[in-house]
This record gives C-alpha cells, sequence and structure tokens, in this order.
C-alpha cells in the first residue's frame, strides 16, 4: 500500500515543482492582476500568463509540450507553438489589425509618415546597445524590435532569429505596450515645453475611398520592392486594410477584424505563455532583455518627439510634438495617450486624428525595420 502511495506521488507534479516554477507562477498571478485590474492589454496579458501557468506545471509530467514520437501524437502546447515557429500568427494578427486600421490618417497629412519613422530609431538604437553588451547580430535584432511598440512583430522576427529569447522578448514587448499610459506621458511632458502641447494643428482633410485602395496596393508593391521579407507582415496588413476600404466585402472584414484576429490573438498569447518555461525565462540575460526592451521605448518615443520639433523648425504650420510620440505601433493607445496629454493642458485641443497618422505609421514602419533585418542579417 505505501509503495503504491509513493509511486503515485511520484506521478504528480508536486514530486516535479521547482522554486523557478513557483515564482513563475507568480509573474502569471501578477499580469493577471495587471490586467483585470488595470485593465492593461487584458486580451493579450491574460492569455499570456495562462500559457504560463500551463508550460510551468512540470512538462515532464504533463507531456503538453512534448514533439510528436512514435508512442505518442504529441502534447497539445507543441502543435499550438507551431504557428510561432513557422511564423504563421503574426501574418494573420496583420490581416485582423489592417481590416481595423484607417490609414486616411497618414493620407490627408502625409508628413507624419516620417513622424512614424523617426520613431523606429529607437529599434536601431537598441539593437546597437544590444550587440555591445554581446548578444549576436539575430538576439540583438530581435531585441532591438521591442522598441517599435509591435508585439506580432516581435514575435515574428525572433521566431526566425532566436527562438530561445521568444518568451522573454514577446513578454517584455507586451508589457511595456500595457504601460505606455505610464511611460508615454512622463517622455512627452519632460521633453516638451508646456507651449509646444498646447500647439493647435489644422482639421486633417477628407480622404477619398479611391486614395485609399490605391495606398493598400501602393504600399504593398513599393515596399515588397525595396524590402521584399517585409511581405509576409506588409502584404497581410495591406490585404485587410484593402477589403475594409473596397466597401463590398463585409463578411470577410468581420471574419478578418473579429473572428480570425481574436482567434489567432488567444492562440499566439498561449504558446508564447507556454515558451516561458522557468529554465529559460528566470536568467540573467533575460532582466537585460527587459531592461533593454525599456531603453527601445523611450528612446523610439523620443525621436518622434524630437523629429516633431526639428519640423516645426520648417514649418509654417506647427506640429503638436505630442504626435510624434505617437510614432510607436501601439495602436490606437500611444495615439490617445497623446490627446489625453493634449487635452491636460487645453481641455478644446484635439489632436487624436494627427496622432494617429504616425501611429499607423509605426505599424508599417516596425514591419519595415524587421524586413530589413531580415534581408541583411544570415
Amino acid at each position: 500500500m505505501l509503495e503504491a502511495l509513493t509511486a503515485f506521488l511520484q506521478s504528480t507534479a508536486f514530486a516535479h515543482i521547482t522554486l523557478g516554477n513557483i515564482i513563475m507562477y507568480i509573474i502569471a498571478i501578477a499580469l493577471i492582476y495587471i490586467a483585470i485590474e488595470k485593465e492593461a492589454e487584458p486580451l493579450l496579458l491574460i492569455p499570456i500568463a495562462f500559457g504560463i501557468i500551463l508550460a510551468n506545471i512540470p512538462p515532464d509530467v504533463t507531456g503538453i509540450l512534448n514533439p510528436p514520437s512514435e508512442n505518442s501524437p504529441g502534447g497539445l502546447l507543441w502543435y499550438l507553438q507551431q504557428g510561432l515557429t513557422l511564423g504563421i500568427y503574426p501574418p494573420l494578427i496583420f490581416l485582423g489589425i489592417g481590416a481595423l486600421t484607417d490609414f486616411s490618417f497618414i493620407l490627408s497629412y502625409p508628413i507624419t509618415i516620417f513622424l512614424g519613422g523617426a520613431a523606429q530609431i529607437g529599434i536601431f538604437v537598441t539593437f546597437i546597445v544590444a550587440r555591445f553588451l554581446g548578444f549576436s547580430l539575430k538576439q540583438a535584432a530581435s531585441i532591438g524590435i521591442i522598441g517599435g511598440a509591435d508585439g506580432p512583430t516581435s514575435i515574428y522576427i525572433t521566431s526566425k532569429f532566436a527562438p530561445e529569447l521568444l518568451s522573454i522578448i514577446a513578454i517584455s514587448a507586451y508589457s511595456y505596450i500595457a504601460l505606455i499610459p505610464v511611460l508615454q506621458p512622463a517622455v512627452s511632458k519632460l521633453l516638451t515645453t508646456k507651449e509646444e502641447r498646447r500647439i493647435r494643428m489644422k482639421p486633417p482633410r477628407k480622404v477619398t475611398k479611391t486614395e485609399k485602395i490605391l495606398f493598400s496596393l501602393l504600399t504593398t508593391v513599393i515596399v515588397a520592392f525595396i524590402v521584399p521579407k517585409a511581405l509576409p507582415l506588409i502584404g497581410m496588413l495591406m490585404f485587410g486594410n484593402l477589403l475594409k476600404e473596397a466597401g463590398v466585402v463585409k463578411r470577410l472584414v468581420e471574419a478578418a477584424s473579429r473572428y480570425i484576429l481574436d482567434t489567432v490573438t488567444i492562440l499566439l498569447c498561449i504558446s508564447v505563455g507556454a515558451s516561458a518555461r522557468a529554465d529559460i525565462f528566470l536568467t540573467p540575460q533575460s532582466l537585460m532583455i527587459f531592461g533593454m526592451g525599456a531603453l527601445a521605448f523611450i528612446v523610439a518615443i523620443s525621436c518622434g518627439i524630437f523629429f516633431a520639433k526639428i519640423l516645426n523648425l520648417f514649418l509654417k504650420d506647427k506640429v503638436n510634438p505630442l504626435i510624434g510620440a505617437a510614432g510607436v505601433s501601439a495602436v490606437p493607445d500611444s495615439a490617445r495617450v497623446s490627446q489625453k496629454i493634449a487635452q491636460e493642458e487645453d481641455p478644446t485641443n484635439f489632436i487624436l486624428m494627427h496622432a494617429m497618422g504616425p501611429n499607423v505609421a509605426g505599424v508599417i514602419g516596425s514591419a519595415v525595420a524587421a524586413g530589413i533585418f531580415l534581408s541583411i542579417i544570415k
């Protein structure tokens, strides 16, 4: 009887749990708390946190992460993670984002494209810093993409370049996206004056349907010819947008923007969380990456603001520098934060539509930056 009881206990997860697993449970609970109580990216953080819990119930016992073998079909999470490994989930998410995104803000005020581009400097600065700290070229590129504030792009390039860093980079990216309401106001207020935050901008012009459709088509072709490796992301983003702007395929738009996007988001986030096993996540290297993620965000926001200030030296109609901070591609959160900061100084000042220009330009910019890395780093 005692032997049978001992054998049973050895078959349970209790006999295999480690201190690292317990720490990961605490991290997961913290993420769930932040997502629910603070309403910080709950659609992302809750499935990521649950994935962390699933992966840190000792997988040697559950078999949930096991690849298929002659004697076993493999674990559930192994199959879900193939969407990350094969680079399937991020382009599908871009399809849904495209179906939800209005690019008329860029077309009505094209100069905002450059503000979105300036914010991507954070990617390349962080890439240089990571390389200086001893990370390989591929690892440094994966870390740098965190500065784009674009979770799917970070996952896409990391899955190809540095899958061993996937969990920490993905969680860093989404954690800092959730912290946009904290980081962006602090940096914006530090780098702008009260007068600059009060700058009013002219209302954006009305953009025609033809312009929107041509934008989707031309952006796909031009970007693909210049940076071919960016096509999986840019192509799906613009395809989703074309469906939206065509106006005759509402069922496809609904499928892309709701059913596909929501389903793939769940699968992607659970897969990301499941890659955060204690033995991989709890390392000094992970802390360094988390720190560089903060650097990437701060530099990206700062560069967008500084470029807006530079433009104001030459423009007759001044740009509110706060919209430069929205150049990170956390759509639409960073644009809303810019609007909130502006209204704190002047409740009648509305810059949200202008801030959406750099915001959606940042989505394109981060995908192009990823394509550049994929093209030049072998």
